[in-house]
């Protein structure tokens, strides 16, 4: 049995509520949501005290204790799993701004502070975010793809399988939502598009 098929065979199985088929999916996928984690966090600021293990590791977690997984096969899993890892990264920026912002916490002098870095990246990961929304309300198909190519890490032709569109069209898809995001980022951020 190839993996693909034990994949979508732990799904079937999880879809119809035998929760031990959770236990036989992760060394199937573990790798490969290794990998996800991996080109999800090398865009973000150095030491970032996310490591792609803990992410893995958060976004399954997650995944777990969904009610319902919908996944019907190994790319449309991948897809929620790299979904679930934006959400984990966009909490933990999200976190990050709370406690840079101070809410619940006790003043401390700037200097104990100096060495932090990354505040730009946790703003534009919460601007991604933001922009990635407002898509998914404008054209729900266009921020698919886009979750799928930038987050799972998924090429084109995996893109259009998992969405059941042609090549072509994701391809399209893509390149018009990547320009709209960058439009959109770069107004939310107050930077120029030169």
């Amino acid at each position: 049995m190839s993996q693909d098929t034990s994949v979508t065979t732990c799904l079937d199985l999880l879809r119809n509520g035998d929760t031990a088929a959770l236990d036989r999916l992760l060394p199937l996928v573990y790798d490969e949501l290794r990998a996800i984690a991996g080109r999800q966090l090398r865009d973000e600021r150095p030491g970032h005290t996310l490591g792609a293990t803990a992410l893995v590791h958060e976004a399954y977690t997650r995944l777990a204790t969904r009610e319902h997984l919908s996944a019907v096969d190994k790319s449309h899993f991948f897809a929620q799993a790299a979904q679930t890892m934006r959400r984990v990264l966009i909490d933990h920026a999200r976190a990050r701004r709370r406690q840079k912002r101070g809410q619940g916490q006790e003043a401390i002098p700037l200097e104990a502070v100096e060495g932090l870095v990354g505040e730009a990246d946790a703003e534009e990961l919460l601007s991604l975010d933001e922009a990635l929304t407002r898509l998914a309300e404008l054209s729900p198909r266009a921020a698919s793809v886009v979750e799928r190519r930038f987050f799972a890490g998924l090429s084109v032709a995996e893109t259009a399988e998992s969405l059941g569109i042609s090549v072509r069209t994701a391809h399209r898809e893509w390149l018009t939502a990547r320009a709209w995001l960058r439009k959109e980022i770069a107004a939310d951020l107050g930077l120029s598009l030169l």
